[in-house]
């Protein structure tokens, strides 16, 4: 028994004796962006919408809000034993989830696939050109008709499908919206998307986790 403790005491030193330093550092943060997939509560697949921070320097997100509820926690599509941050909030009439993300778990960034996002953009008007970034469809481009019922909504011919829920609508490098849904088929009903002017005055409005958002690359926070 103790010739077997000794061995098994020297694999795990010999598995600490690693890097510059001899000593193993915790894992690498993920990259994290508008347009990454995460799952949550060990139930949900959904998109970020984008990533950024708050008035008091936390690391935060959004997403759509059926996705989950406060408390749950959120983690890599791909890496699903690993929380990298919770939701904290949902703002249930704009269909939206505030995520603050675990200090050193995440790595913020402005790319993911072919979309770059450094700002929160107006909503768009009819007949944009815009894109989406999600999960499930990748990067789909179309047209709008823009918020034309005034509900803070906007219809969008974009390919969405199951997974793509939080997904950023884009134009240029600037955020205008988020998907929460599709009507009828996926792919072939336009999408529904919530304006991301709307989502950020709301999240300022009510305070708490969020207010202040600034995504990464925009240097002021979102009036």
């Amino acid at each position: 028994m103790r010739a077997r403790h000794v061995a098994a005491s020297a694999l795990v030193l010999a598995g600490l004796v690693v890097g510059s330093g001899g000593i193993a550092s915790a894992a690498d943060p993920v990259p994290v962006g508008g347009g990454s997939p995460v799952v949550i509560a060990d139930r949900s697949i959904c998109t970020v919408t984008v990533v950024g921070t708050d008035d008091a320097g936390r690391s935060v997100g959004l997403t759509a809000g059926h996705c989950g509820d406060p408390g749950d926690a959120v983690t890599p599509e791909f890496e699903r034993d690993r929380v990298i941050g919770h939701i904290v909030r949902v703002l249930p009439d704009y269909d939206t989830a505030v995520i603050e993300f675990d200090a050193g778990e995440t790595l913020p960034v402005t790319t993911i696939g072919e979309t770059t996002i450094t700002r929160v953009g107006a909503p768009p008007s009819f007949a944009d050109a815009v894109c989406k970034q999600g999960r499930s469809t990748g990067r789909t481009c179309g047209l709008t008709v823009g918020d034309v019922l005034g509900t803070q909504q906007a219809f969008s011919a974009l390919c969405v499908g199951q997974g793509d829920s939080g997904a950023p609508v884009v134009e240029g490098d600037a955020v205008i919206g988020m998907v929460n849904a599709y009507l009828g088929v996926p792919c072939v009903g336009p999408a529904v998307v919530t304006t991301m002017e709307s989502i950020v005055h709301e999240v300022n409005r009510t305070g708490g986790t969020g207010a202040g958002f600034r995504p990464v690359g925009q240097a002021v926070p979102v009036s």
